[in-house]
């Protein structure tokens, strides 16, 4: 399931986003930046998708 959420973080970054954190502000400010930007979106995607992966390894939850 990571891959695939890295994969959409990467080519459709609010799916990404989605996939991971579902609908809240941290969606909403992906959704304004890929509007703005491609890369942006994506890279912002992808910081908040493994940094969300390292907090979940962290605290065991996996």
């Amino acid at each position: 399931m990571k891959l695939a959420r890295i994969l959409a973080g990467i080519l459709v970054p609010p799916l990404g986003i989605f996939l991971t954190v579902g609908v809240g502000p941290t969606l909403f400010i992906n959704i304004l930046l890929t509007v703005l930007g491609w890369v942006p979106g994506s890279i912002h995607a992808l910081w908040v998708i493994v940094k969300h992966d390292e907090r979940m390894d962290r605290e065991g939850v996996y």
